[in-house]
């Protein structure tokens, strides 16, 4: 079975390729282990995805944002502001949105809508213009490239080959791995709960990091219930993994109780809303991003640690580049493959997530050490950033997406 392009991966980054790629010519694959009905109604995850600016207008173009309104209205959440705590203290650096040019930082929305937009609108790029095929419950056993194709054996033993192969699978790829790339990746040695909370006092649309002493404690604002009214929030619990997984069991009573305490009661009382969900902490840094006749997207690309909340983000802006260069090269006449091709999306994308991806494995690491100089220094860095304008802007830009 042969396609110009195959893309390992059903996930957001794999399906919003397609659907850039889409109508212009191609012949797209998208392999996925994951079987058709978890594709087509993806299950909460617990993530709530942080949108730049720049994200939520891609998300726009590609036609998910206005899908996710039409089936859940009150599905996107302001990012009004951002506030960043050490320890006990109760001073905050605080990033507010009038530095940027916006009324809000961005966008909040449940990764799970954002996975079922992605496929819907897959789905009427097929039936409008008959270029990509699912090919859901098979997984990439092995692959290879030569001067003409990349060739794929999946594990139900079918043979594909396409002009070009682009992993789209996770921070974890064995479609990168299978290539022979490598990656440099940072285990931090902990894991992350995350969940929905309900709570008496309203987050006024702020976003909190807040990095405590043994524990780090995300809160990402969500909208009313449109239900009850509840106040409501994504929060994310970082620790060691042992220490998350009588969390994960708790009952939902003492779960709030826990919660409720290690937020120091600045929220109010706080009530479980939703499932539970574990995640291990691990950045990856693969040592290439392309090879003859396949490139990486998405996590497969770079995979960030979520304190700057800026994976999914970084995937957006990938997907861009490369399907910008490979439309391109389809209208003229040209090899979607050809090396200076896939040399411009990697120098563009390195360029691009490279310095926040070190930045960001570096404050991560500075504000989960707690020996008394890291304590001082971590205090230190706050209060100085907070009195820095110039450093504020900077971070509300990142946080935007205006660079």
């Amino acid at each position: 079975m042969d396609f110009d392009i195959l893309i390992s991966g059903a996930g957001p980054a794999g399906l919003c390729l397609a659907r850039a790629l889409s109508g212009c010519g191609l012949r797209i694959g998208v392999v996925e282990q994951q079987p058709l009905a978890a594709i087509e109604n993806p299950a909460y995850d617990g993530r709530e995805i942080a949108l730049t600016q720049q994200s939520a207008q891609s998300m726009r173009d590609l036609g998910l944002w206005a899908r996710i309104e039409a089936d859940e209205p009150t599905a996107f959440a302001q990012l009004r502001d951002a506030k960043v705590m050490n320890g006990p203290s109760p001073f905050a650096m605080v990033i507010g949105h009038q530095l940027s040019q916006h009324s809000e930082l961005g966008w909040l929305v449940s990764n799970h809508l954002i996975r079922r937009a992605a496929y819907q609108e897959v789905c009427a790029a097929q039936q409008q213009h008959q270029d990509i095929q699912l090919l859901t419950g098979e997984q990439v056993a092995r692959a290879h490239t030569d001067a003409g194709a990349a060739h794929v054996t999946l594990a139900s033993g079918k043979q594909l080959r396409a002009r070009l192969l682009v992993a789209a699978d996770s921070r974890f790829s064995g479609t990168r791995r299978a290539l022979g790339i490598g990656a440099d990746m940072h285990d931090f040695g902990r894991s992350m709960l995350l969940c929905t909370m309900s709570h008496e006092q309203p987050h006024q649309h702020v976003a909190w990091e807040w990095f405590g002493y043994g524990q780090t404690l995300a809160l990402l604002p969500m909208n009313d219930d449109p239900a009850t009214g509840a106040h409501r929030s994504c929060v994310v619990l970082t620790l060691p993994h042992h220490a998350l997984e009588p969390l994960a069991d708790m009952d939902e009573a003492a779960f709030g109780q826990d919660l409720t305490r290690r937020f120091d009661h600045r929220l109010g009382a706080m009530q479980l809303a939703s499932t539970r969900h574990l995640y291990p902490l691990v950045g990856v840094r693969p040592h290439r991003l392309v090879a003859p006749r396949f490139a990486c997207v998405g996590d497969a690309a770079v995979g960030m640690h979520p304190v700057t909340a800026h994976g999914f983000n970084f995937g957006l802006l990938g997907i861009a580049t490369l399907a910008r260069e490979l439309r391109a090269a389809q209208a003229a006449g040209q090899d979607i493959a050809a090396p200076d091709l896939l040399a411009r999306y990697e120098r563009a994308h390195r360029h691009a997530t490279l310095p926040l991806y070190l930045a960001t494995t570096f404050v991560a690491r500075l504000y989960t050490t707690d020996h008394p100089p890291a304590r001082l220094l971590r205090d230190a860095a706050l209060r100085l950033a907070q009195n820095f304008p110039p450093f504020k802007r900077m971070v509300a830009a990142t946080l935007s997406g205006k660079h």
